[in-house]
């Protein structure tokens, strides 16, 4: 079996980093290179002290893509980027495992067009933690019993967008399950604005962004004397990666868009 001939868009961050090292371990995959803010010309173990690799670094995305010869693209930026780079491996068929989250739905539509016209897989993940996907699947089952329901996502302070798209995803599930209704007191009143967090098809979600934290997420539903609580903690990076190491191998035999780790979990 030919290896898997991988970029990876944010190497030297948290979660970048982690899929370094992933890369790294894995005889199937090959770092063909990076793609960074600074190091143009030189290697990633130049500019990294967390790794061995002599992957060439790039700073502009269209060059990395031209001269990697890669099959796969993972990307761990912010919103912004993020969605350029996958524009743009789609472009030159470059496979995207995209764990960057903050898309709009009308970005997600636009990738989702752009790799069925190239015929080429695309993966965009909220969480590739698979405990996290379960935490969904399970809060996706629940309600349909259990239509009274918040989610409290928590998340380190370095995190930009809110609510998380763990927690969106979470509620796009619920709400193919529940019945629709409006929770809490119908004459509720907040008297600081954003107490009762955001509103998802008459559910709310609640941010907490705080040093120390990684990534965690309870889902709360409430019945007649009773509460059930479904809960995930992600207390280290490494914990994503299975869910990395699954989609990249799973988008080589992909020709359409998923968004979804569940989509793609037997």
């Amino acid at each position: 079996m030919s290896q898997i001939r991988v970029i990876i868009a944010g190497a030297r961050g948290r979660m970048g980093s982690e899929a370094v090292r992933l890369v790294s371990r894995e005889e199937n995959f090959k770092l063909a290179g990076v793609l960074d803010r600074k190091g143009e010309g030189k290697l990633l173990n130049e500019i990294a002290d967390f790794t061995d690799e002599p992957a060439p670094v790039y700073t502009d995305v269209r060059e990395c893509l031209e001269k990697s010869n890669a099959d796969v693209w993972i990307d761990f930026t912010k919103p912004e980027v993020g969605y350029r780079h996958t524009k743009a491996a789609l472009e030159y068929g470059v496979r995207p495992v995209v764990g960057t989250t903050g898309f709009t739905s009308g970005q997600l539509d636009e990738l989702k067009a752009l790799a069925d016209e190239k015929g080429i897989g695309c993966i965009i993940a909220p969480n590739f933690a698979i405990g996290a996907v379960l935490m969904m699947k399970f809060s996706q089952m629940a309600a349909k019993y259990f239509p009274n329901v918040e989610i409290i996502e928590l998340h380190h302070d370095k995190k930009i967008d809110a609510p998380s798209g763990t927690s969106v995803k979470t509620a796009e599930l619920i709400a193919t399950e529940r019945t629709k209704k409006v929770q809490g007191n119908p004459n509720e009143k907040e008297t600081l604005k954003g107490a009762r967090g955001a509103d998802f098809d008459g559910m709310h979600i609640h941010s907490v962004r705080l040093p120390g934290l990684i990534a965690h997420q309870e889902v709360l539903f409430g019945g007649g004397g009773q509460l059930l609580t479904i809960r995930h903690d992600s207390f280290d990076r490494v914990s994503f990666m299975s869910g990395v190491k699954v989609s990249v191998e799973t988008v080589m035999n992909l020709k359409t868009f998923v968004y979804g780790l569940e989509n793609i979990l037997v």
